[in-house]
């Protein structure tokens, strides 16, 4: 008799331990139906629909819309927009998901939202516009109602770290190719007539050193205009009778290649007005940098 007792005894805990077992399963089953139950989305909206959108937030406004499929800033259209830009933004105002939902709360201005901080205003394809309104903080959160509906929710305040406002951080500037000593074939100057510098020219070897150093050296990271008109461009010293033009000719993948640009006046700081044929945008890089491109003291 006493050498059944193990048996049994060990049969009682694997029964025990699966009881554990299937209830902690169980338990976690519920746990996770109750957290899809809890998320609270403030709007839900298909992203797709959405063709325009603005928004005012601490840092300042911003406005796009999208015509096809493509999306412009909406005070100027022929600023470059980095089109992953407005779509990252869409993105982020068609789920916004608060961290909870206000049951029988008070008046909207006992929130901040009778008179909102900041706001997001979506408008989607068939014309339905919808507006999320910001109130007062709560520290980490602000309370938040979505157009006339009277519902408020509390916000992560972080919703609103994808709502840029910096003209720079939307724009898509122009490639500049890598230019050097070892890869320059020829750069042709125009000013009042053309100078030529060859690296086939043995006798030019300081001077193609010299230009390269300069091409080498530009950064296109500095914006004066990021549309400029024709009218504007005498502005910048970059309209035809002023302009300098410098034309490379390098390689790339032992690939010929040209890059043209215009170099014009200097704004008062150091530096001078460049642009890229073809572009729009006006660039600022420094004087020494252009003297060394022109070959200049």
């Amino acid at each position: 008799m006493k050498k059944k007792k193990g048996p049994l005894i060990l049969t009682g805990v694997l029964v025990i331990l699966l009881i554990v077992y299937f209830g902690l399963s169980s338990w976690n089953k519920k746990q996770d139906k109750k957290e899809e139950k809890e998320t609270v989305k403030v709007t839900d909206l298909d992203e797709s629909t959405i063709t325009a959108i603005k928004y005012q937030v601490a840092a300042g406004e911003m406005s796009f819309e999208k015509e096809g499929d493509t999306w412009y800033y909406s005070e100027d259209k022929d600023f470059p927009l980095k089109q992953s830009e407005p779509e990252a933004i869409v993105k982020a105002a068609a789920q916004i998901t608060a961290d909870r939902k206000l049951e029988d709360g008070d008046s909207l201005d006992a929130y901040g939202l009778d008179d909102p901080n900041y706001s997001i205003e979506i408008t989607e394809e068939d014309g339905t516009v919808t507006t999320v309104s910001f109130g007062d903080s709560t520290g980490t959160d602000y309370y938040v109602t979505v157009g006339d509906t009277g519902t408020v929710y509390t916000v992560a305040s972080s919703v609103l770290d994808d709502f840029k406002t910096e003209l720079s951080d939307f724009a898509q500037l122009d490639e500049y190719p890598s230019i050097g000593s070892g890869n320059l074939k020829k750069e042709v100057i125009t000013e009042n007539g053309t100078t030529t510098y060859d690296s086939e020219n043995e006798d030019q070897e300081e001077e193609i050193a010299a230009v390269a150093g300069g091409l080498g050296a530009v950064s296109l990271t500095k914006v004066a205009d990021y549309s400029v008109e024709d009218a504007d461009l005498a502005g910048y010293g970059l309209d035809e009778a002023s302009r300098i033009t410098v034309e490379a000719t390098y390689t790339k993948n032992e690939d010929e290649k040209t890059m043209k640009m215009y170099i014009g006046s200097e704004d008062g700081n150091g530096n001078r007005y460049v642009m890229l044929d073809g572009s729009k945008i006006v660039y600022q890089i420094s004087d020494e940098v252009c003297k060394n491109i022109l070959n200049q003291e």
